[in-house]
């Protein structure tokens, strides 16, 4: 320990805990074996008097503060001291909350509150306060690429703020699809109290309101226009991106951009997929889309349809055309905005001529947004026929012929009308050719941002090529630093739900803009200063760190040695767990600061029959599930040790050895779901961490030990109820196959 740390330790007794732990005695535990110099009790540290003792020790020297009272995912914003290094032991929902209270258990509820504490000490120890690693500047401008109804409330919305924006996009004009739309889905639902009415004021197809959108940005003066231009090389970082943007004349001009939103759109599906349904074969048959220039070109009068110009008396709507099938060039999944969009263009029909014989078939009907409902109510009150039935094929003629299944008689009919309009959907306009077959070698798609990273030149891209989104843990995230996806780009959706969309995005923009200027980390770790480093000299280049990086923070130098971009980082530690020789650390995270905590855990001997369970919770979903869980009044088994880690990714595989080498009885790993349907944080940490702990086996075969010892769990937020059963689960398993021989 160097001479300028002083390290101080609080021990709160507030909540219950000095009613069911000995304070005297834990104050004893931090002084004489977890080392601090002083330690102080508080009967409720996070109120002011609390607080205020915190803050003035520091402000008199100290350094190192231990703070022994509730999870550290309570009182954040109270135990705030960016001035000090610091660790908490969780004796409230770590310790007497998920213990009973009776008498009988005092003794194993003291030695989980002993040993957090010299758990927490040892951390304390090893950590230093991070400092600022001098790459962070601030350039408040804002990159958006692609003119469409996202990208345009992109701009304005981050241009309300104060930020200037450049917006890039690819056409000669601003709109993108949502332009060509004679009217709009509405936003907003029926008006209260009159929902439930037969008469009541139902939603009705809403003004365009893109020509707004247009003028507004083209008369906000902090908003630059790049028109028929795209991107031709991204580099850089958060907070200093290089932007090349090359005009369709082939003049080329660069920015210097703090964040980059996409918002580049979708592709229409292509309708000549669907050869059933007579596409191509009449022109009578017409997309979504192609019906509303129809709708535009008819104004205030009646449609009319393709073939003969005559008004249009009836007409059929085929649901999911091309979609939610797994036949050869159809799209496996819902784009969402097809039943609404249905309805609303079903409603310009019925505006016209309220005797239009009007059908919509559907297998499933979905209505999402807020008028949702009660739209679907305002084409039932119009007279739309809603028929519950599966096309099978259109058959052209001077009138066409539907065949379908009807799903409520079950049995094969027919209907005639003038005019097919398909349900098309959204196809994302980067990743795989939705329209290959499975084994066709994929061509490669242009990429958008061209972007200077080693791991690829554009955003990674999910299986149906929609931009990596996760839309529960982190909507517009990407695994790209800065750069945020935004609109269909990500998922399918309408107009409404893009505009939303942007106005997030916006904001996740502006927040990497800042935290870059600040040097600080973005989600979920937003605010943290700490940024990895490297012991050069025992390196040995073996590119994992490099390669396993989710976020692409990683290069080589000219000698190939690790070569660091702060800016990028997410500050997961995935590199760290990734390093073999265990050599990158960050100041206040490392292999040594765990394994100090691994170590200064008691682990009784085979005689007192007290097992030792040792806990990985993965911070971001596992630890607050256990926190939940103890507020619920779940119980744990007294022998578990657990300690939360940024992400599973980060986990060492010396973490493991070293603690059956102690010992300990039974290792539980505990992080996100992985996979497809990942929700992971950190993107990879979770199925890395699978991988690695693949190859424990060999480990606990070499030591002669049960594979049962070693367990990895996936567990969500959720986990209320599973997470605490999964670690009293491994305290039977110890029971059933005896304590490690390793304590003999």
């Amino acid at each position: 320990m160097s001479a300028e740390k002083k390290l101080v330790g609080y021990v709160c007794t507030g909540c219950g805990i000095g009613d069911r732990l000995d304070a005297k005695q834990l104050l004893s535990t931090a002084k004489r074996e977890g080392k601090l110099q002083e330690c102080k009790q508080h009967d409720m540290l996070c109120n002011a008097e609390g607080v205020k003792l915190i803050a003035d020790d520091i402000a008199a020297g100290a350094t190192h503060i231990m703070i022994a009272a509730c999870s550290r995912r309570a009182k954040v914003e109270a135990f705030h001291f960016p001035d000090a290094a610091m660790t908490r032991a969780n004796l409230r929902e770590g310790v007497i909350w998920v213990r009973p209270a009776s008498g009988e258990n005092s003794e194993t509820t003291q030695e989980m509150a002993d040993d957090y504490i010299r758990m927490a000490c040892a951390e304390l120890r090893t950590i230093n306060k991070p400092s600022s690693s001098g790459e962070q500047s601030l350039i408040k401008n804002i990159l958006v690429v692609g003119g469409g109804v996202t990208g345009m409330t992109a701009a304005l919305e981050a241009a309300a703020a104060g930020y200037a924006v450049t917006l890039v996009e690819k056409s000669g004009a601003l709109g993108g699809h949502a332009a060509l739309l004679h009217k709009r889905v509405p936003s907003r639902a029926a008006s209260a109290g009159t929902s439930n009415s037969r008469n009541a004021a139902l939603p009705q197809p809403a003004e365009n309101n893109v020509p707004e959108l247009v003028s507004r940005v083209g008369t906000t003066g902090n908003i630059s226009v790049h028109l028929n231009s795209s991107v031709a090389k991204t580099s850089g970082a958060p907070g200093r991106f290089s932007v090349d943007i090359a005009a369709e004349s082939g003049s080329t001009s660069t920015g210097e951009f703090g964040a980059i939103i996409q918002a580049s759109g979708f592709k229409p599906y292509d309708a000549g997929q669907l050869s059933e349904f007579a596409y191509g074969a009449s022109p009578d048959v017409v997309t979504n889309l192609e019906l509303e220039g129809l709708a535009k070109a008819a104004g205030d009068g009646p449609i009319k349809r393709p073939s003969d110009g005559k008004e249009v008396k009836s007409v059929a709507f085929i649901q999911c055309a091309g979609q939610r099938s797994d036949t050869q060039g159809h799209l496996p999944y819902c784009s969402g905005f097809c039943c609404t969009t249905s309805i609303k263009q079903a409603i310009y029909f019925k505006d016209q001529n309220p005797g239009c014989d009007t059908t919509i078939l559907f297998d499933d009907l979905r209505t999402p947004g807020a008028a949702g409902e009660d739209f679907y109510r305002a084409g039932q009150q119009k007279m739309v026929t809603f028929s519950k039935g599966k096309a099978t094929e259109v058959v052209p003629g001077s009138s066409l012929k539907v065949r379908f299944q009807d799903l409520i008689l079950n049995e094969a009919t027919e209907m005639e009308c003038d005019l097919v309009v398909l349900a098309t959907g959204m196809v994302a306009n980067s990743g795989p050719d939705p329209y290959a077959p499975a084994d066709a070698a994929q061509v490669p798609v242009a990429s958008i941002l061209n972007l200077q990273y080693r791991q690829g030149t554009d955003l990674p891209h999910l299986k149906h090529g929609f931009t990596d989104s996760h839309f529960i843990c982190f909507p517009y995230e990407t695994r790209r630093t800065g750069i945020y996806a935004a609109g269909p780009l990500r998922r399918p959706m309408d107009m409404q739900q893009a505009m939303d969309d942007a106005a997030g995005a916006a904001m996740k923009a502006i927040q990497a803009v800042e935290n870059a200027g600040l040097g600080r980390a973005a989600h979920p770790r937003s605010g943290d200063l700490s940024f990895p480093s490297f012991r050069k000299e025992g390196c040995t280049q073996c590119k994992r760190c490099t390669v396993e990086c989710p976020f692409g923070a990683i290069n080589e130098d000219e000698k190939g040695y690790p070569l660091y971009n702060e800016s990028r980082c997410r500050r997961c530690g995935t590199c760290m767990g990734a390093c073999p020789v265990r050599v990158i650390s960050f100041e206040n995270y490392s292999v040594e600061s765990v394994n100090q905590q691994i170590k200064n855990c008691n682990v009784p001997d085979e005689f007192q029959e007290k097992p030792r369970i040792l806990v990985f919770a993965c911070e971001n979903d596992a630890y607050p599930a256990l926190d939940q869980a103890a507020m619920s009044g779940k119980e744990i088994t007294p022998w578990a040790r657990v300690i939360p880690v940024r992400c599973l990714g980060s986990i060492s595989l010396s973490w493991i050895t070293d603690s059956l080498n102690s010992g300990y009885d039974g290792v539980v790993l505990m992080g996100c779901r992985r996979d497809d349907d990942y929700q992971c944080h950190f993107v990879k940490g979770s199925a890395m961490a699978a991988e690695r702990m693949s190859k424990v086996g060999d480990t606990l075969s070499s030591l002669n030990l049960e594979p049962e010892r070693v367990v990895l769990h996936e567990v969500a937020i959720t986990d209320v109820e599973r997470a605490p059963k999964l670690i009293n689960d491994m305290a039977d398993t110890v029971a059933r196959i005896g304590q490690s021989p390793f304590k003999f």
